[in-house]
Formats: structure tokens, C-alpha cells, sequence
């Protein structure tokens, strides 16, 4: 089966609220979605989120780099996989994201020639998930109402975005945790404190005995003698998340101890195979990891579903609100999103893509 084409779109929708953390508010998603034409007559989906904070990545970008990168896999077999992810791989440095979408549809195109759901041919077996659901940044009064509306949406896990002040956070989080005694809490701070603000405002906390599930990503992302100063002073598991683009950094972050778990997400890592190889490694480390998203869509979101259902035993945590925070879903897909409650089809074939509405 040869790649004859590559074509890209942007797929969009409003946000039911807007996405607010420490670093940026979006009310829309804007991605770009990726499809590889084969002679087959088979196509493979993948997408990726613009988020240029993080990854450093644009639409126009990486549209730039899909021009660049077509040439080099055109004409090439599917068959010969790990060929084209070495070819993928090598194509440009960084460009994660749009790296992370190409692979998605090589994947996709791969599972759909052996008849089989993505996770089975990655050895999953898998189907049924529960995520969290994203509280953006707000003022506490909006926060309370937006913890209520999601548990009343069946949501048990939230995830709390925090970082304006240290001072407001101890605030937010502490309310929130008394208000919801019942719910499990994730505090985000995308990398709004310094290390000794960070151990000064958890001690506070557990002190009072408000230990929430994890803290992610207090401080920059470079700062990793900051994260082991964090997790050698406070008992709030501590999790890494723009500390970890690559398996280098995994090992590194992992070796120094300055981490007790592991974010892995596609947009940064370049995609699912090295997403594969970062949940492996924290496995050496007997390191649990959570599989999150960018502000993404049901391609995305899916494509991370599988790999869950892959390492199921080390990835045991899912952020993967992206596709339930959209007023509608502009992807029709055999996967499920109910909410809380995800599901992978067992009887679709590669990522279970069926239709994509474009703008």
C-alpha cells in the first residue's frame, strides 16, 4: 500500500467556556488535520493542536512543515513502518505536533490494513476509560460553579488550573477542596510558581490536610533541580509535564528523582511511538504516568485513547477532556465520549475515523 498524497485542513469549533490557564485563554479550537492518501484508496487521519506557548507550533507552521515533509514519504510504502517513522523522525528537529499528526495517520493507515483497532495492533486490549475534566482559571466564585456543573455531568475528577498568584491559589485550591470534599482534585499550575513558592504553598495546604492527587508542572519547564527541590520537601505527588517533551528528558527528570510521575502527550512528544518508548522507560523507574492533551479534538483525544489501552498498567491517569469541551464535534469517530466515561470500539478498524466536518 503506497502513500500517493498528503493533505492537511483545519477543523474547528467553540469551546461550551473558555480555556483559561496561566498561560493563555482560547475559545475556540483551530486545528489542523492531517490526511495521507494511499493507492489503497484507504486514508489515514491524525491532527494536531496549535499551540505555540508550548510546542511552538502554529497552523501556518505547521502547514510549512507538511510542505516540507510530504516529498520525503510520497511513493513510499506502508508496509515499510518503521522506515517511514525514522524518515518522520529525522524530517526536521522539533515540530512535534505536526510530527505527532503524521504519525497519527501512518498508524491509522497501518491498523486499517491488518483489519484491526489501533490498540489491538499495539497490544492493548483495554476499552473503557474515565478522564478528568479541565477547571479553567477564574475567579473562585466562577470556579465553584464550574466544579458543580461538571460533577453534575458525572465528572468525580477535576482537574483545578491555578498559577495568577500564589497568594489567590492557596485560596482557590483550599475553597474548591472544602467545597468538593468528595471529588478527586488535580491542581495545574503551567509553570506559574518558583520551586520554594511551590513547597510554601503545598505545606500550607497539607498542613491543613488538603493533599490533592498530584501538582503539575509548578514551575518552568527547564527547572529541573527546582522539581526534585519540590518533591524532596512536600508529600503531594508531583507530576511533569512540559519537563517531558522527549525520552532524553524523561530519563534525565527520572534519574535526578525529581519527579514522581510522568504527563505524556502526543503534540509533545512527536507522537504515539515515542509516547510508547516514554511510558516504557517510566516503567524501568516503576513510575506511574498520565496520558493528557492539548486543547484537541477526537482524532487527537483518540489516538491518545489507544495508547492508554497499549500501557494500560503505567499509564493508570487520562486528561483527555479536549473533544467534551467543544459545543459540538466536528469529528465523527467509532470512539465514545460520554462525558467522564471514554470507549474504543473493538469492531472499528485503525482509529475508527469516519467523517470529519471541515471549516
Amino acid at each position: 500500500m503506497k502513500i500517493v498524497n498528503i493533505e492537511t485542513r483545519v477543523v474547528t469549533a467553540p469551546l461550551k467556556t473558555p480555556f483559561k490557564t496561566s498561560l493563555r485563554t482560547v475559545t475556540h479550537l483551530e486545528d489542523l488535520v492531517v490526511m495521507v492518501d494511499t493507492d489503497s484508496g484507504l486514508i489515514g487521519y491524525g491532527e494536531g493542536a496549535s499551540t505555540a506557548v508550548i510546542t511552538g507550533e502554529t497552523l501556518l507552521g505547521m502547514q510549512g512543515a507538511v510542505a516540507h515533509i510530504k516529498p520525503l514519504i510520497i511513493g513510499k510504502e506502508i508496509e515499510d513502518f518503521n522506515t517511514l517513522l525514522s524518515i518522520l523522525a529525522k524530517s526536521m528537529v522539533h515540530n512535534s505536533t505536526i510530527k505527532s499528526a503524521i504519525e497519527m495517520a501512518l498508524y491509522d493507515l497501518r491498523a486499517q490494513s491488518f483489519k484491526m483497532p489501533l490498540y489491538k495492533l499495539l497490544g492493548g486490549s483495554k476499552t473503557t476509560f474515565k478522564t478528568d475534566i479541565t477547571i479553567s482559571l477564574n475567579s473562585i466564585d466562577v470556579m465553584l460553579e464550574d466544579c458543580k456543573k461538571a460533577i453534575e455531568l458525572g465528572y468525580d475528577i477535576l482537574k483545578i488550573k491555578v498559577g495568577e498568584s500564589v497568594t489567590k491559589d492557596y485560596e482557590r485550591i483550599k475553597v474548591i477542596a472544602q467545597t468538593f470534599s468528595n471529588v478527586t482534585l488535580r491542581i495545574d499550575a503551567n509553570q506559574a510558581w518558583s520551586a520554594k513558592e511551590t513547597v510554601t504553598l503545598l505545606t500550607k495546604l497539607e498542613n491543613e490536610g488538603i493533599i490533592t492527587e498530584l501538582i503539575e508542572q509548578p514551575v518552568r519547564a527547564n527547572d529541573f533541580r527546582g522539581m526534585k527541590y519540590i518533591k524532596e520537601r512536600t508529600i503531594t505527588p508531583l507530576l511533569a509535564d512540559e519537563s517531558v517533551f522527549s525520552t532524553k528528558q524523561a530519563i534525565e527528570l527520572l534519574e535526578m528523582d525529581a519527579s514522581d510521575l510522568i504527563n505524556i502527550k502526543l503534540a509533545k512528544c512527536g507522537g504515539i511511538s515515542h509516547a510508547l518508548q516514554i511510558a516504557d522507560i517510566a516503567e524501568l523507574y516503576n513510575v506511574k504516568c498520565m496520558i493528557g492533551c492539548m486543547l484537541e479534538g477526537a482524532i487527537s483525544v483518540g489516538s491518545a485513547l489507544h495508547v492508554a489501552s497499549a500501557r494500560a498498567n503505567t499509564i493508570t491517569m487520562l486528561d483527555l477532556d479536549g473533544a467534551n469541551l467543544l459545543t459540538f464535534n466536528p469529528v465523527k469517530s467509532s470512539t465514545q465520549f460520554n462525558e467522564s466515561e471514554l470507549k474504543l470500539d473493538e469492531n472499528s478498524y485503525g482509529l475508527g475515523i469516519i467523517k470529519v466536518s471541515f471549516k
